[in-house]
């Protein structure tokens, strides 16, 4: 791109625009918020932008938190560092502080002093600092730059952005890439790694509804945990210690118990994983009939030997829920996502889309073969489009994999820093942690099962002339004639003769490990070979890589060229796990089938469902008493207690645990998911069914309360009435 191109753009980004996206469509850049304000005023919002973001006094921005990285976000609600989120986001953290003696999974868990709050090793959490525009920074850098060069030299650009502003001052920072290459923005961030579990109700609540209810409405999920924050005696970040003290922070959520109706302004503050709005017609096509069926029949293998096993035992149930539950839910996820898309009817509207744009760009040389192009490239692509997916579902999915290649890796990085102190024990750190999360999920039973029937899937489903050579050797010598015999066959082989593979084994090899004696070690052998890198390459030789070059090409056109043809609009890029803003309304719907659902749920609801020693509708008898009584304190609406609600706020996976917030900034409710009905929405909005689901605040409180007993926590709590 020119400079002068590269300039224009850059105006089309920083002007004010005219709105055209609808209001409650779109995952907003904080620090570009202002160009919104005028709309969110007219739905209610009461505040101003330099209240949501601002570098130089305290903001929201400065109480929202990325939680492990982005998986899910978090909010602080007290001046001592206590921190709201969902229950499946602190679900793992949960279930591994639990144990059939003392089982806070199923009993729920409040801390009565600092001195209960569990530490969770490796848990950690992100406050957004501060965001600048690199983007002639970067441009500059990759002018000229070819396509195949231009990652190698963005990640080194970005190294070196990076280390200038982080430069004395402790803190994190990453360049990230927005429109697909047309924008760049250095995100500024404090990392804190002391966090410690407070609380969370028991998992009948928390998980209330199980898969039969995950991704519906109406729901009445008590879908929250809490978590605190911890720095040392300066209240500055600091590994876990004795010694460390809450942390204060810069800004906390007061909260509002004052309620929902319909048409409220609600904004969610988070951090949205991944959008792909601008997918293509072909890449819809290749979701709903290559990719995603894969992934639906690659998971459903793995949960239903975990399954099993978890049904023998309490103790297997806690070692293998964390696992399940994340597996499951975007097991769901997929058939809702394929569903939604085919119902929705998206692959004609993206052709309508193209068509359009097409027409646009007839005079525009750069542009007017963009979807011939995208149609090629696709066409040779979609032969290995299901190979591909096997990788990361099928061929890495088994426990041991992972955690022998980070292993492996880990101790050749070792050896190689054998002189440098501090290298060393932040690697060895590293690798005690992986290995501890693998041996306390680990259960050899489901876990050689999963591999076995997994790679005979791989072995039936994928054309033979795809096939990777060390597979066809396996079969050859565990089992000429029978792939499934001799995948089992060979799952023995791999635990009888690894030192990674059982947990036993494991620990004595890390007593005293050597990089140098796993070379012949079975297992990594076999997880080498199935590193993505190398089994593409091998594999694949360059049909991924070329696929992925030429698409990012293409995309960075597309874009630039939606930019340009919907100048004067305003447009908002896919979410990539940064912090942005959605905002709407709370807000009923009719589904497609002529039902009425309203915007909330109750305690009347909860008590409707409930099934006596169902597994996914039992409840607490703590909650079976306070409702037989009607003891709802303070909480109470209508003689019963709230439970969820919805907006039509825009959000996605990592927005989990997001604060639902009120037009005076105040927290009504934590954002868990999404409906049915709009599965579509990673790939195409639709304003008419697309649901934010979110757990009252009034019944977060009201089972810390009435049901914990925490006073103690709810006395930290700036609890607004009126």
């Amino acid at each position: 791109m020119n400079k002068i191109k590269t300039l224009a753009l850059l105006l089309l980004f920083t002007c004010f625009f005219t709105t055209l996206a609808m209001a409650d469509e779109g995952m907003w850049i904080p620090m570009l918020i202002g160009k919104n304000y005028d709309q969110m005023k007219k739905q209610g919002f009461k505040l101003t932008p330099e209240d949501l973001y601002n570098i130089n006094k305290a903001s929201i921005k400065d109480a929202i938190v990325s939680l492990g990285g982005g998986f899910c976000t978090g909010e602080v609600v007290s001046n001592h560092g206590l921190v709201f989120t969902n229950h499946h986001c602190g679900y793992e953290a949960i279930s591994a502080n639990s144990t059939p003696q003392n089982d806070i999974l199923d009993s729920g868990f409040y801390a009565k002093s600092y001195a209960d709050e569990k530490p969770v090793p490796g848990l950690y959490v992100q406050f957004l600092v501060r965001i600048d525009d690199v983007t002639q920074r970067v441009t500059d850098a990759l002018n000229g730059v070819s396509d195949a060069d231009r990652g190698m030299k963005l990640q080194a650009i970005s190294k070196d952005i990076v280390a200038d502003a982080t430069k004395g001052n402790g803190y994190d920072g990453v360049v990230n890439t927005f429109f697909s290459g047309n924008q760049y923005f250095l995100f500024i961030y404090q990392k804190f790694t002391d966090i410690r579990l407070v609380g969370a109700p028991p998992q009948s609540v928390g998980k209330f509804g199980g898969d039969t209810d995950n991704w519906e409405w109406p729901r009445h999920t008590g879908d929250f945990s809490i978590f605190r924050i911890y720095g040392n005696k300066d209240g500055q970040p600091a590994d876990y210690s004795a010694d460390n003290v809450p942390y204060t922070p810069k800004k906390f959520l007061p909260i509002s118990l004052k309620g929902v109706k319909n048409g409220d302004f609600a904004m969610i503050y988070g951090y949205p994983g991944r959008t792909d709005r601008f997918l293509t017609s072909y890449g819809v096509k290749m979701a709903t009939e290559e990719t995603s069926p894969v992934i639906v029949k690659l998971r459903d293998i793995r949960l239903k030997a975990w399954k099993e096993e978890m049904n023998k035992s309490v103790d297997i149930r806690l070692k293998l829920s964390s696992k399940y539950a994340e597996i499951a839910n975007y097991w769901k996820y997929f058939i809702g996502q394929t569903e939604q898309l085919k119902a929705l009817n998206i692959y004609e509207q993206k052709q309508r889309e193209e068509a359009d744009f097409t027409k646009w760009a007839a005079d525009k040389p750069a542009y007017a073969n963009l979807m011939d192009d995208y149609k090629k490239l696709y066409a040779g692509y979609a032969p290995y489009a299901a190979h591909r997916t096997f990788i990361n579902e099928g061929l890495l999915a088994p426990g041991f994999v992972i955690n022998v290649l980070n292993t492996y890796y880990g101790l050749r990085a070792l050896s190689n820093q054998k002189d440098n102190a501090a290298a060393v024990a932040d690697i060895t750190k590293q690798i005690k942690q992986i290995n501890e999360s693998y041996i306390g999920a680990y259960n050899e039973i489901a876990d050689k099962k999963i591999f076995a029937q997994l790679m005979a899937t791989y072995y039936t489903d994928i054309p033979q002339d795809q096939h990777a050579d060390f597979i066809e050797t396996i079969v050859k010598k565990y089992g000429p004639g029978n792939p499934a015999e001799a995948f089992k066959q060979f799952a023995d082989y791999l635990w009888a003769n690894s030192k990674l593979i059982d947990p036993e084994k494991l620990k004595a090899f890390m007593q005293n490990p050597s990089f140098d004696d796993l070379a012949n070690d079975p297992a990594v052998i076999y997880s080498v070979s199935v590193n993505p890198r190398i089994y593409a390459k091998n594999v694949f030789g360059s049909k991924i890589s070329d696929f992925e070059t030429q698409k990012a090409h293409l995309d960075r056109l597309y874009e630039q060229a939606l930019l340009e043809k919907n100048a004067g609009t305003l447009m908002y890029p896919d979410a990539n796990s940064t912090m942005r803003i959605s905002y709407g309304n709370v807000q009923d719907y009719t589904s497609k089938e002529n039902k009425h659902f309203p915007i909330k749920t109750d305690l009347d609801g909860v008590m409707a469902k409930y099934k006596a020693g169902d597994s996914e509708f039992d409840l607490p008898p703590s909650l079976i008493n306070a409702y037989k009584h009607k003891n709802f304190g303070q909480y109470a609406e209508n003689g019963t207690v709230p439970v969820d609600f919805i907006t039509n706020d825009d959000i996605t996976g990592g927005n989990s645990g997001s604060p639902v917030i009120n037009g005076d900034g105040e927290l009504i409710g934590l954002a868990f998911d999404g409906n049915w009905e709009a599965m579509s929405g990673d790939i195409a909005f639709d304003k008419k069914y697309k649901r934010t689901i979110c757990v009252d605040i009034r019944y977060v409180l009201w089972c810390m309360d009435i049901l914990g007993h925490a006073n103690n926590l709810i006395g930290e709590l700036d609890v607004h009435k009126n």
